[in-house]
């Protein structure tokens, strides 16, 4: 076997490659939502009564913890978590009523190999299906790309839960697959299903979260245009200009 065909057996070279910061917990600020270091007196009283309009804990159904049966249960699990680098959480705060709304982390954080994936996703009814709900993760996703420098996002989540899958989707991530019998969650079997961003579809998938989010997307409220279509309107300006 010659040189050159051994080289390329092993892959593209990353000329100059270091490994990255870890996130760092500091704030994240955007239009409609901001994301703060997870703090149990700061932001306990207020995500506990935000979850607490999730009547039926739908909104658990595909944690490994929770739901939560009075505020003291779940501010012992906000000071646990807070504790926590790795995963690594925030509270997202609804810009408009200045209350946590939301939880998400950093997990799987792989400062060598620049791989950090996005997770521990606890989204209560009032952030749900929101602006703030997609800023949220694009501040996270812009964080790991633009500042920090990491070449893979991910994002798992149950392969039963196609709420997630469809999200995943949605936000401009690629199905990889499925590990079977990956976990037991809640006495349950879980199988994973898998998801990535990379840093080479990052500027595209920016792009569209960018459109989605510019003020002039909504009309009172209402999107004009949807993420999804947005992200596959630049994926397709990025094909055309590469044709």
């Amino acid at each position: 076997m010659t040189d050159t065909a051994s080289q390329a057996s092993l892959g593209p070279e990353v000329p100059g490659w270091e490994a990255r910061p870890r996130p760092p917990r500091l704030a994240m600020d955007g239009r409609t939502c901001r994301l703060e270091p997870l703090e149990p007196i700061r932001h306990g009283a207020d995500l506990h009564a935000a979850n607490s309009a999730d009547r039926d804990g739908a909104m658990w159904t595909y944690l490994p913890y929770g739901p939560f049966p009075d505020e003291a249960t779940y501010t012992d699990w906000v000071k646990d978590a807070a504790l926590s680098e790795n995963p690594l959480f925030f509270a997202i705060i609804d810009r408009a009523s200045g209350k946590a709304v939301g939880v998400a982390s950093y997990l799987r954080i792989d400062p060598d190999n620049g791989s950090v994936e996005v997770g521990h996703v606890a989204y209560s009814p009032a952030l749900q299906r929101t602006v703030a709900a997609t800023e949220a993760q694009f501040l996270m996703m812009k964080r790991a790309f633009d500042e920090l420098g990491y070449r893979r996002y991910e994002w798992k989540c149950n392969a039963l839960n196609t709420a997630s899958m469809r999200a995943a989707e949605r936000l401009g991530f690629t199905y990889e697959g499925t590990f079977r019998q990956a976990a037991v969650v809640k006495g349950r079997n879980r199988d994973t299903a898998w998801f990535s961003l990379l840093d080479t579809e990052w500027p595209t998938v920016r792009a569209g979260f960018e459109a989605f989010l510019d003020p002039a997307n909504f009309d009172n409220g209402q999107q004009r245009r949807s993420l999804s279509d947005l992200i596959a309107e630049a994926r397709a300006g990025e094909g055309a200009s590469h044709g």
